[in-house]
């Protein structure tokens, strides 16, 4: 039982009945579903792979109120397009997944948080929500999330709903404790509630969905089983393109890898922990080997500078001095410290921001230092000779 079995995804949205013909009514949450939940072993798809079943618990039961679910569909990440097709061509597991979520966790509304700019995920949902009988929409609402990388991280979306402004933040309380209008809130990525939706349905969590980009045949989305490889995906994307220098894997937040690194990886986050990685927001990203890597760098470090919140130094000064550095390397006019700057401050930001924007920037930043060392090097030592 796949998320995306049955009709085409892009053909368009599946409708209410033949969602049900396919799949059967969804039944109420019975009792003991955060425990199948949690037996199913299914991570989230968000980015920080938690344990799904986990995250439920700690909202289930909470004092404070009725609690809260927050459907995240803002996927900002620049190179992600996984949510937007689930979305837009399963709403309603999306929306099953949402219900289910709120009765395990004694929630009273569900809030659907889609990027605004994803107008077409949006308007399924709505339809989808209008299939629905009265009693269940009277539980939803639609919020349109703002086009910024950091409005889908879980306390920035909890505060752009009570306030108007998505700002992250790392300390306490979190949306589970403390989130929308003080209520226990549970924030949970769309594909990780569309999968929790067919686990109820006795299937499991045995696929992710992946954007699979760059130098590819077909880039686009592809649904492949949990422990594909990531030279399996790119197969499933119609392979390379062209021939490639490394695999940029979770997006801007993500690391680099060496292809021959990463092509018998697994997409597992076990085995991706070992080799430095994670699957992040599921983005393959696969760079030709005749793009510049320190090109490429700089240009995904000034959209995180630019992404800044400005409610830290680290964050707003420190990553825009990265950036402007990884800028001049680039522009092979790097002043005569530049690569030793990256490396120290990349270390410096880390753990030292208001939110973790910073150190996911350096994060990214440091990968691609041990990755592209000879073509960074190389900028550096083109700037001594001009220089000179």
């Amino acid at each position: 039982m796949n998320l995306f079995d049955g009709p085409d995804p892009r053909a368009g949205a599946e409708s209410l009945a033949d969602h049900e013909r396919r799949l059967g009514p969804l039944a109420p949450a019975r009792a003991g579903l955060i425990e199948a939940i949690e037996r199913s072993g299914l991570l989230g798809r968000g980015g920080a792979s938690f344990p799904v079943g986990a995250k439920w618990r700690s909202v289930a039961g909470r004092s404070g109120g009725p609690a809260v679910v927050l459907a995240n569909g803002a996927e900002g990440e620049p190179l992600s397009r996984k949510d937007q097709l689930l979305m837009w061509a399963r709403p309603h597991l999306v929306l099953d997944g949402a219900r289910l979520a709120a009765d395990a966790v004694g929630a009273d509304r569900v809030l659907l948080y889609v990027g605004e700019e994803h107008r077409s995920a949006a308007g399924a949902l709505a339809r989808a929500l209008a299939e629905r009988p009265a009693a269940q929409r009277r539980r939803f609402a639609m919020v349109a999330a703002p086009a910024r990388y950091v409005a889908g991280e879980e306390s920035a979306a909890v505060h752009f709903v009570n306030d108007g402004v998505a700002v992250p933040t790392a300390t306490p309380p979190r949306p589970y404790e403390r989130g929308v209008e003080g209520r226990p809130t549970l924030v949970q990525n769309v594909e990780s509630l569309a999968q929790a939706a067919l686990v109820a349905r006795g299937g499991g969590a045995g696929t992710v969905l992946l954007t699979v980009a760059g130098a590819v045949q077909r880039p686009g989305v592809v649904e492949v089983p949990a422990g594909t490889t990531v030279g399996e995906a790119v197969g499933r994307a119609g392979g390379a393109s062209a021939s490639p220098r490394a695999v940029l894997l979770g997006g801007y937040f993500g690391t680099w890898l060496e292809v021959g690194e990463a092509w018998r990886l697994p997409l597992d986050p076990a085995a991706l922990r070992a080799a430095g990685g994670s699957l992040g927001c599921g983005v393959v990203s696969v760079l030709p080997a005749s793009a510049s890597p320190v090109e490429e760098t700089a240009r995904i470090m000034r959209t995180l500078a630019a992404e800044s919140v400005a409610q830290c130094g680290p964050c707003f000064f420190g990553l825009r001095a990265l950036a402007d550095a990884c800028g001049r390397l680039a522009a092979r006019r790097p002043e005569p410290d530049d690569l030793l700057r990256l490396g120290r401050w990349s270390a410096e930001v880390r753990g030292r921001g208001a939110c973790r924007h910073p150190d996911g920037a350096a994060g990214f930043l440091q990968s691609a230092l041990r990755v592209f060392a000879y073509e960074f090097a190389a900028a550096a030592g083109a700037g001594r000779r001009a220089a000179a």
